[in-house]
């Protein structure tokens, strides 16, 4: 089969690879699509120990199921499917109260194992999720990152929330401020560096958006506000300087929750948490039940996962692959396309 393949550190290459088989727990997937994610690029940049070469990578995918496992029963060939990118192992004591993300023994695609950026993938069956006829595959495979944002609104859906603020317009940080507008009814402010994907996020019904490169961070944001506090605030970046930004302009008793993986920050200031009684808290990937409802939304129509994205054949992968990383012709988000 034809893969975007990662041999070695630094390069990437189209080539032929065998086709994988399943084991019988498992089925083979012929991929449709799949979304680069920006945690591949900055491991490709940064010779990350967290995906190690060789290695296919992608995580964000569907397709349609091939060949089942002998130990396979839910499923059958032809059936069009999604996949979690968080393979579980359902015993253990996060399995068991229903936090798979969280798995002791978890394994993530492109990363502990082979994943979709080629033609087949082997998937256990466990982490498929039906897609209704009619969905196109290009749409479908954005139901992991925006499982990532209906993941953030179910852990803070305890939270009542009037104002947040999102860091970072990227694929995560869209998808995020559209999961709580659909879910909580609270359109978010979006803060970026860069003017082209605010622009982006306007189209998103954002209360406002905020550019830290040409205006004062927080009194933009009070402006937006009216001087009124902020809850919450999503780092979607994961740098050392958007985690103290954003635990700076949270109000006393709010909350900052980080998702983005930038880098392994050690940042925070102990005395502004304690003092002010600010939470912190982290997010990783999704559930099923995140995945399912992510996929709804998308279904529903009342999220956009298409009007922002950049789609190529498999035959131009390298070059959605730099694209994306180079942030070339205002680029947010690339996606494979196998048709």
């Amino acid at each position: 089969m034809k893969a975007l393949y990662y041999p070695a550190h630094d390069e990437l290459l189209l080539t032929d690879l065998p086709v994988p088989e399943c084991q019988p727990d498992e089925v083979l997937v012929k991929v449709k699509a799949c979304g680069i994610c920006g945690s591949e690029l900055e491991t490709f940049k940064t010779r990350s120990l967290r995906r190690v070469p060789p290695l296919i990578m992608g995580h964000e995918f569907c397709g349609v199921i091939e060949t089942v496992g002998t130990a396979v029963k839910d499923w059958k060939a032809g059936d069009a499917v999604v996949s979690n990118s968080v393979i579980s192992c359902g015993n253990c004591e996060s399995c068991r109260e229903g936090k798979t993300n969280l798995c002791s023994h978890r394994q993530v695609f492109g990363m502990h194992r082979n994943g979709a950026f080629g033609a087949y993938v082997n998937v256990p069956a466990a982490v498929l999720l039906s897609l209704p006829v009619g969905v196109a595959p290009r749409l479908a495979c954005i139901t992991e990152p925006l499982a990532n944002g209906v993941h953030l609104v179910r852990l803070t859906q305890h939270l009542p929330l009037k104002n947040i603020v999102i860091i970072g317009a990227g694929p995560i940080g869209l998808t995020a401020q559209q999961a709580f507008k659909a879910l909580r009814g609270v359109a978010g402010i979006v803060v970026d560096i860069r003017q082209e994907r605010l622009e982006v996020a306007k189209r998103m019904g954002v209360a406002g958006v905020v550019n830290p490169g040409t205006e004062e961070l927080v009194a933009a944001i009070k402006k937006i506000t009216g001087g009124a506090p902020i809850d919450l605030v999503i780092d979607a970046v994961g740098a050392s300087q958007t985690n103290q930004q954003g635990l700076e302009m949270v109000k006393p008793g709010g909350t900052l929750m980080m998702i983005g993986l930038y880098n392994n920050s050690k940042s925070l200031l102990s005395y502004d948490i304690v003092l002010n009684e600010k939470a912190v808290m982290g997010s990783y990937a999704a559930t099923q039940n995140d995945m399912q409802e992510a996929l709804a939304l998308i279904i529903s129509g009342k999220v956009d996962v298409g009007s922002w994205v950049h789609y190529y054949p498999l035959d131009r992968g390298r070059e959605a692959f730099f694209d994306m990383m180079d942030a070339v012709d205002n680029h947010i988000k690339s996606v494979i396309v196998f048709e």
